[in-house]
């Protein structure tokens, strides 16, 4: 990263931090959800004033409202997965979609019998409705709740001749059916969830009048765990946690977090800018794809659903008033515009007078991206290497190449292992990119999928492959429902084992992806020379046995001279990204290390130590931790990293000698926000 791009993000995040203190500090503006009253004048004038593409979709907002919908309340409403069973669902999803449309109406052809229509849907649920039931209640909530509240918002501040009795009764219902179903929100389902539900949770607290309510959502925006936040949601590339499943529940997700993010902004509070603009991002990479092309993907990313949702203007009109180009929003924007109606009204606010005076193109992050196998093997293989079809013994083949230093290549396919692989000193053993799969047999009664042959092993290669730690090849519809925290099986990566320091020499693992292990995805102790270069391990380390925090993505115990770069550690679903204990002379440079459920790196009774450009974002407690135990760790060096929206502090460490940190940008860490880091000189020993 350069100098002049830390500056620039750097008064970003300022500018964000400062106006979300601001909006806590006053009074939350009315109306203030999607529009405020300056933003509805505009659009009521641009209206009737004939302009466009304001009057066609007012035009075609009043040819789909039917005043004679029959609005039929139910006390328990149940919706079942993928809508079965559905009793009430529907009936309150059309009705609040059709309340808000005639708020708006309302709002600006003062015709009072729109107001009404709103008023009676508004008063017909709010006695009757009691509770919500079934697989989808927490998602109905959130998809219907910011609809009501939008209506609601708009009634209430318009004399619309909404009865203050009826305003007192329809909060006292958000109050004791809404928010005590999304108060807990849902992060272990699809990211879309949480994102719904954050955005209706904002909605009550406008309409309440709760900044407590208020900040809590946009806490949980930026910091909730497993699938819940921002971060969690949309990784630095773009890609979307729901990428793999289907393009309708990603343009969902990103809609949702957007409608949370719209009513902050509305009241004063920037979630747009966060992080690299990471909803353009997220925005960007699913319309590339959803127009033809093909970005790169952690996973086969999805063709099903593919229909461009009408979820884009208000995005693009809203980061082209910053002078940002989301060319493929732009296009996706453009291409549903002619249909669309209540998005295209409400898409503008009102004029600032402010200019824009330069266009600013998005970046992606380029820290660690991409990494891991690639569609193409990296590294070419010798003439005379070994060649292993799916099927064939590898371990045969390994054992021949290690008597004459030789090359194994493992071609496209499934290479089911019967057990667990034995890896010879002198052999590099390579694959052909993402479509060779190594997959340790679920019946061979062994852990792990890939160990050392020989306690002194050295001088071996592993690259351009992947080694897949999942009970099954085939990957779900829903790739959340198979992820590696929901398994109870017990499942190894590459475990590395000396007896004593130094005993292994020469490692090197470049371009492969280890990936759903419920153990350590990668664990080496005892080993000299240690090099991971352009890897991605992610979703290993669980809470099989020995327990929780104490598997992870890459495990370094008794190790010396390491190098980790332009690798991808990331979202494991109990341990860390990187944890080093016992280890000296470590280099880490320009690594993703992110979404971690305990910190991105744990540093333990470890010496000279260099932790420089790398993205450490969006893990669950700290950024960094260097933990003390006996006597601590020495010679620690933490410089130019961009460290944001972890849960605890950027870097926190305990009784390190000679610990240096600069040059680091922190932004959004739940603790301790200003400096982003706790270095504390006491003995303290982390019980938790």
């Amino acid at each position: 990263m350069k100098t002049n791009i830390y500056s620039i993000i750097s008064l970003i995040l300022i500018a964000f931090l400062w106006s979300s203190e601001f909006a806590t500090a006053k009074k939350f503006i009315h109306p203030g959800i999607d529009q405020t009253l300056s933003d509805m004048e505009y659009m009521k004038k641009q209206v009737l004033a004939g302009e466009q593409p304001w009057k066609d979709a007012f035009d075609r907002l009043k040819i789909a409202t039917d005043l004679k919908f029959e609005v039929k309340p139910f006390a328990h409403v149940i919706r079942g997965p993928y809508g079965k069973p559905n009793i009430g669902g529907d009936d309150l999803s059309k009705g609040s979609n059709l309340a808000l449309n005639c708020a708006l109406l309302w709002y600006i052809s003062s015709d009072q019998l729109y107001a009404n229509k709103a008023i009676e849907i508004l008063n017909a649920w709010t006695p009757v409705l009691w509770d919500f039931d079934y697989n989808d209640a927490k998602l109905l909530a959130g998809w219907t709740g910011h609809q009501l509240c939008n209506t609601a918002e708009i009634l209430r501040f318009t004399n619309s001749g909404w009865q203050q009795k009826d305003i007192d009764q329809f909060t006292q219902m958000l109050m004791t059916v809404y928010y005590p179903l999304m108060r807990f929100y849902y992060p272990q389902a699809n990211g879309n969830w949480d994102g719904a539900i954050i955005h209706s949770i904002l909605a009550v607290a406008i309409f309440t009048d709760n900044h407590e309510m208020f900040n809590n959502a946009i806490d949980h925006f930026l910091h909730a765990p497993v699938n819940g936040s921002i971060f969690k949601y949309i990784y630095p590339s773009g890609q979307c946690q729901e990428s793999m499943r289907d393009q309708a529940h990603v343009q969902l997700g990103l809609g949702e977090f957007a409608g949370a993010a719209r009513i902050a902004y509305t009241q004063g509070v920037d979630l747009f800018a966060i992080a690299n603009n990471r909803l353009a991002l997220g925005y960007e990479y699913t319309a590339q794809f959803l127009l033809g092309e093909t970005p790169h993907c952690y996973g086969k990313i999805s063709d099903r659903a593919k229909n461009i949702r009408d979820d884009y203007e208000y995005v693009y009109r809203h980061y082209a008033s910053k002078g940002i180009e989301l060319p493929y929003t732009k296009m996706a924007a453009d291409s549903i515009r002619p249909k669309a109606t209540r998005s295209v009204l409400t898409a503008y606010r009102a004029p600032s007078g402010e200019q824009v005076t330069q266009q600013v193109k998005l970046n992606p992050s380029q820290v660690g991206y991409p990494a891991g196998a690639m569609n193409q093997a990296i590294t070419k293989p010798s003439g005379n290497a070994i060649v292993v079809n799916p099927g064939q013994s590898i371990q045969d083949a390994l054992n021949e190449a290690a008597s004459k230093n030789g090359w194994v290549l493992a071609t496209k396919g499934v290479h089911k292992l019967p057990g667990t692989l034995k890896i010879p000193s002198g052999v590099t053993f390579s694959g052909e990119g993402l479509a060779t799969i190594l997959y340790l047999d679920p019946t061979a009664g062994v852990r792990d999928a890939i160990v050392n042959a020989s306690d002194d092993m050295h001088d071996i290669t592993i690259c351009d492959l992947i080694v897949e730690g999942a009970t099954d090849t085939n990957i779900a519809s829903d790739p959340n429902s198979s992820r590696s925290y929901r398994s109870t099986a017990n499942r190894g990566g590459i475990i590395f084992w000396g007896q004593h320091e130094g005993q292994m020499k020469k490692i090197i693992l470049r371009n492969i992806t280890v990936r759903n292990s419920t153990y350590n995805g990668v664990f080496i102790s005892g080993a000299n020379n240690v090099d991971v270069i352009c890897c991605d391990f992610n979703e290993n380390g669980s809470s099989v046995v020995p327990g929780p925090k104490l598997q992870h993505n890459l495990l370094l115990t008794h190790c010396s001279k390491i190098e980790i770069k332009d690798s991808r550690m990331d979202t494991s679903p109990y341990g860390c990204g990187i944890s080093l204990t016992n280890c000296s002379f470590v280099n880490i440079t320009n690594c993703e290390i992110a979404r971690n459920a305990w910190f991105g790196l744990l540093v333990t009774e470890s010496t000279n130590i260099l932790v420089t450009k790398n993205l450490i974002e969006a893990n669950d407690i700290s950024g960094i931790m260097i933990q003390y135990l006996y006597r601590g760790s020495e010679n620690i060096t933490i410089n130019k990293n961009l460290i944001h929206y972890n849960n605890g502090f950027g870097v926190e460490s305990y009784s390190a000698k000679n610990i240096a940190t600069s040059d680091n940008i922190y932004t959004g860490n739940g603790t301790n926000q200003k400096s982003g880091e706790m270095i504390s000189t006491k003995k303290y020993i982390i019980m938790q």
